[in-house]
């Protein structure tokens, strides 16, 4: 006897056709897959980016960036720094630049002499040295910074809010701006400071300046230190000893680079949580998936019982649901890679991020995708003997309801259409037998009156 056997390109066909034949049920347990898949990409994608681009910030603008603030008081108050405080500080070995300000509390500013004394903006006034935006490492986005001869001039250099805030976006013109009861002319508008928020709100002047005119006490508030790489820990660690040597405990020493370094923690530490959905979500897809093959097989038991009577073992049945399955999930796991990827450039491209997507994440969930399966079990049929396929029997569903009627023809079948008998006393020797094996397919194999093979001919079940 010669097993029946089903091609690759068959099983492919009748998996493809169990879906096609049910597109709504199709659509709803793609549609589960396709979300979770898409979530697990869009969360993958998405934080990758997004940690790409703070830990380039990061390196464009350093971590060796350290400020000296003043602190408090063992009372409470509000401590401050020495006179000194930023000569001292070159004087600690790994420092490189030093830029001190100074936060001038006394006066306010002004867009004109027109606004109310408490419209403030929360804008500040501060004393600045021309070697700070070399030291934060910034830029002009209009005009040009203070240096020692415009330090001297009531002149002033906008930080970027605080030019929104007074409505400046340009310099055309000569804009003035009033600093307590003074003119001041704008002389430049900064780039943001992502490492110094407090210099975007604050309208710069010079030491000498704020000094003759504005009530300097010659007190820094605050000194920006830029310090060897390889030395900033060791320099964070003596700078508040060798700035204020009699109070060392009053000088706030804090590296800005933290706030970044935090909020990259922050990220990573959401993604765990949005991973943990899009898993949740991707579980209930396979759920899904595997209750439909659960009703697909108990609505098929027709369906199987006539292919096991026209031959198909148990492997053959079950690999037509598997083939269902993973082309179910392959397709949701497709749509759901292509959703995620999508997502990902639309909101890359908002925040201007460089788009990432971890090759694991896309194979992933197509992996994921088609790993959700079911074996189909036939529920006809003697499960312990192997079926030999009769001839003559259709290899399809369409002829199915032949089949019923016609029982086996006694014809020997190829690729799907009957073949002549070689001789007519052949085909009606074997009329009946063939008949009988049909009728009585849920009871006995239909291998143990199979014809034996004549002519060369081959059966086939597909």
């Amino acid at each position: 006897m010669t097993r029946s056997r089903m091609r690759p390109a068959d099983v492919m066909r009748s998996g493809a056709s169990g879906l096609r034949f049910r597109r709504t049920r199709t659509l709803l347990s793609a549609l589960g897959i396709a979300i979770g898949i898409a979530a697990l990409v869009a969360v993958l994608g998405i934080t990758n980016s997004s940690e790409s681009a703070l830990v380039a910030e990061i390196d464009h603008l350093g971590t060796n960036l350290l400020t000296v603030a003043n602190g408090s008081t063992l009372s409470g108050g509000e401590a401050v720094l020495p006179r000194y405080a930023a000569a001292m500080a070159t004087r600690v070995a790994g420092v490189e630049q030093v830029a001190p300000t100074a936060l001038i509390s006394t006066v306010q500013v002004y867009r004109n002499d027109k606004v109310p004394a408490a419209a403030t903006g929360g804008l500040a006034v501060r004393a600045a040295d021309p070697s700070l935006i070399a030291t934060l490492g910034g830029s002009i986005r209009q005009g040009t910074f203070l240096n020692d001869a415009t330090s001297r001039f009531p002149v002033t250099v906008l930080g970027y809010q605080a030019a929104q805030t007074l409505g400046i976006d340009s310099l055309a013109g000569g804009p003035r701006i009033r600093i307590g009861t003074l003119w001041f002319a704008v002389q430049g508008i900064l780039n943001p400071f992502p490492l110094a928020p407090e210099i975007d709100r604050s309208a710069l002047v010079g030491f000498p300046e704020a000094a003759s005119s504005l009530g300097y006490d010659g007190h820094p508030s605050r000194i920006y230190v830029r310090t060897d790489p390889a030395r900033t820990v060791q320099v964070q660690q003596l700078l508040g000893h060798q700035v204020d040597p009699q109070a060392p405990n009053e000088v706030a020493v804090s590296q800005p680079s933290d706030v970044l370094t935090a909020r990259l923690a922050v990220v990573s530490s959401g993604t765990q949580l949005f991973l943990g959905l899009g898993a949740v979500v991707l579980l209930v897809g396979g759920i899904g998936i595997a209750n439909v093959m659960i009703v697909a097989v108990l609505e098929r038991r027709s369906e199987i019982g006539l292919r096991r009577a026209l031959g198909a073992t148990r492997r053959h049945i079950a690999e037509q649901f598997l083939a269902e399955s993973a082309a179910l999930s392959g397709l949701g796991g497709t749509v759901g890679v292509v959703l995620g990827i999508a997502i990902t450039t639309g909101l890359s491209q908002v925040r201007r991020w460089t788009v990432i997507i971890p090759g694991y994440a896309t194979w992933g969930g197509l992996g994921r995708g088609g790993g959700h399966r079911r074996r189909g079990r036939p529920v006809s049929g003697d499960p312990r003997r192997p079926a030999v396929a009769c001839r003559g029997a259709p290899d399809d569903i369409a002829g199915a309801g032949a089949a019923r009627n016609t029982r086996c023809h006694g014809s020997p079948v190829i690729r799907g259409r009957a073949a002549v008998a070689p001789t007519a006393i052949s085909t009606e020797r074997h009329q009946n037998r063939f008949s009988r094996c049909a009728a009585q397919a849920e009871r006995r194999r239909c291998a143990e009156h199979s014809l034996p093979q004549r002519h060369g001919h081959q059966a086939h079940w597909s």
